[in-house]
Parts: C-alpha cells; structure tokens; sequence
C-alpha cells in the first residue's frame, strides 16, 4: 500500500485529492496539511512514501518545506502539485529533492501514475515544463544555484558510469538507458547508485543537472 501525505492550503483541494486517490486500491491518504510546519509536524508522527506538496502556503511554502523533508527524511518522495509554473519554484523545488512537478490541471489517471513512477525511483514532469526545465538546467551553471559534485568523485566515474549520468542529463528514464546501452535495467540502476555515491549527490535529478552544468549531456557517449 503506498502512503500519501498531501499538503496544500485549499481544504477542498485536500479533500478532494484524499478522495479520488483512496479510491486507487493501492494507495491510502494518510495525512492533510494545510502548510508546510503542520505536514512537518505530522511527519514526526508517521512517515508517508510519497507527499503531494503545494507550492504557495502560509507560514512555511513547499519550496522550503521540500528542503526540510529530505534532509531529515531523505527517503520520502515528493511531487509538487501546484497552478504556477513560476522558473524559481521549478529550480528550487528539484534542485531540494522534489521527484516531480505537476500542474494541478493533471487528471487523476495521470497523478496516479505519477505516485507510482515517482515511488519506483523515476521522475514526473508535466508536459508544460519539461522545456522549462531543460532551459533551467542549462542556465544553472551561470547561476547560484549549481549543483556542486565530489571532484573526485567525478575523476573516479567508470566509462558505464559516465555514460548514465550522460544519459540521464538527458532527461532519459533507466529503462530507456538500459535499451540504448543494451545493459539490464538492473545493471542501469546499480551503476546509477554507484555514480551517485561518487559525486556525493542525492538523486538522479540532482545527477540531471551536474550533467547539464558541466557540459556531460552534450557529450558523445564513450565506446569501448
């Protein structure tokens, strides 16, 4: 059963959301919060797998709330579901740790199969900002935003290893990563988390944009 916090300042938009995802028989709505201090008080209490998170609320806003959470619970996934598509909160959310963002325009099928892909180590964007993002991401380096990697970490990357995060730059999931190196989604993943203990980086996201800033994604793929 996948447990759901949601988070988000309209108690219609929380009620409704509990509704039409209990309604999936394999999720479960375990917590509402209507800003960011109460769901991190709720948090203390019982641990979601995944939390719907508004952007603008009172008293603590998603943005920096995402920041609270995967620092102290790194393993909890996090969708920002929001109507802005503002380019601060597109960096700042994923550059925190948030494993996708949606417009709250997003039908129920799809937010549905963005909980379950999110929750399996993929990422969601909606359509209307993945172009965003990609230009963010390239701007990131001339920003003080930038994701900073273990240097040596990066000097030490096998040729598998660099071709991922390569790949991954490019916005590919593991398993389109896994056709185009003809590896097993299993090998994609290993290496992946072997990349990213090297870079001393928290997830693939944070990997899509060192990938970016430093020219990786642009690169050819390296044979041998």
């Amino acid at each position: 059963m996948i447990k759901v916090m949601i988070a988000d300042d309209q108690e219609l938009i929380r009620e409704s959301l509990k509704v039409v995802l209990d309604m999936n028989p394999d999720m479960e709505v375990i917590g509402l919060a209507e800003n960011g201090r109460q769901l991190l008080e709720m948090l203390a209490g019982k641990c979601p797998d995944v939390i719907l998170m508004d952007v603008r609320m009172p008293e603590l806003d998603g943005v920096l709330c995402t920041k609270a959470v995967k620092e102290k619970y790194p393993k909890v996934k996090i969708i920002i579901l929001t109507t802005f598509d503002d380019d601060e909160y597109v960096y700042n959310a994923l550059k925190y740790g948030a494993s996708g963002y949606l417009l709250k325009g997003v039908s129920v099928p799809e937010l549905s199969t963005a909980i379950r892909t999110v929750l399996s180590g993929g990422s969601m964007l909606n359509p209307g900002v993945v172009t965003k993002v990609v230009r963010l991401f390239n701007q990131m380096a001339q920003s003080n935003l930038a994701v900073e990697a273990d240097e040596t970490g990066s000097e030490e990357l096998t040729r598998t290893e660099r071709n991922i995060a390569r790949l991954v730059g490019q916005g590919l999931s593991n398993k389109e990563i896994a056709e185009r190196l003809k590896f097993s989604e299993g090998t994609v993943r290993n290496n992946l988390s072997a990349a990213l203990s090297k870079l001393n980086l928290r997830d693939r996201t944070q990997m899509a944009i060192w990938a970016v800033q430093t020219g990786l994604a642009v690169t050819s793929l390296e044979e041998g």
